[in-house]
């Protein structure tokens, strides 16, 4: 059973083709990196898959769950990360930690939380209001909370941004240990193609709404005769063919 299924998925506004008939499946315990532009479809496809949008045509399946029908058993299994979705600015980290671990009804929440914490270097954060918190701290937080249900499948948009060469690093070291040490499969879009050479088993290439490339980052590279997946990304999102 593919940890997502993908199939024929469109998203239209009333004057904006955001998805335009993309399929793509990603494996257990594989991750896949989403890439594209500034307004490729990368944010309306993941916001899709969490079921926060309804496709206008297409089918979803998430751990084996059509996510317009059934989407709450996948959603107990899965967590999503973004630095760009503000948490409460009033509550500590602690609380953040705690609203979200109540939700998913996480057994032994507080020793969760104090296992997060440590893994995260948030220990002597986690009575901070979340408002206080610079931009690498929010991000930090961010990963913790999706790490708070132990997910199968992981959503990851930008994890690493705002963070300083070593931490992101570490984040690195820590997802690629979560994944082999549980299974989890994770989606990962990213600008950071370093980033995406060292995690991704898999790419698509998305412009305007498509998928414009895919393949292992190495088979990728080259296939277009590059160097490396930066250069990649530059020369599909330069080219006027898809």
């Amino acid at each position: 059973m593919d940890a997502i299924r993908v199939e024929n998925l469109t998203k239209r506004y009333t004057h904006t083709l955001a998805v335009d008939d993309i399929s793509f499946t990603l494996a257990p315990g594989q991750t896949l990196g989403l890439l594209g532009g500034n307004g490729a479809g990368k944010t309306t496809t993941i916001s899709l898959l969490l079921g926060l949008l309804t496709p206008t045509a297409g089918r979803i399946q998430v751990l084996g769950h059509d996510m317009a029908r059934d989407r709450f058993p996948a959603l107990q299994r899965m967590n999503f990360s973004s630095p760009y979705i503000a948490l409460p600015a009033r509550l500590t980290v602690r609380e953040n930690l705690q609203v979200y671990g109540h939700l998913y009804s996480v057994p032994r929440l507080k020793a969760r939380i104090g296992e997060l914490a440590e893994r995260f270097n948030l220990t002597a954060l986690l009575n901070r209001p979340a408002g206080a918190l610079s931009a690498g701290q929010k991000t930090r937080v961010a990963l913790a909370k999706s790490f708070i249900n132990q997910p199968e499948l992981l959503l990851l948009d930008e994890p690493t941004a705002s963070l300083d060469p070593d931490t992101g690093d570490y984040v690195r070291t820590v997802l690629e240990a979560y994944k082999r040490e549980t299974g989890a499969s994770i989606l990962l879009a990213s600008h950071n193609m370093a980033e995406v050479e060292r995690l991704c088993d898999e790419v698509l290439m998305m412009k305007t709404g498509r998928i414009a490339g895919r393949g292992a980052p190495e088979a990728l590279i080259a296939r277009y005769g590059r160097e490396d997946m930066e250069q990649v990304f530059l020369h599909i999102a330069r080219s006027e063919e898809l």
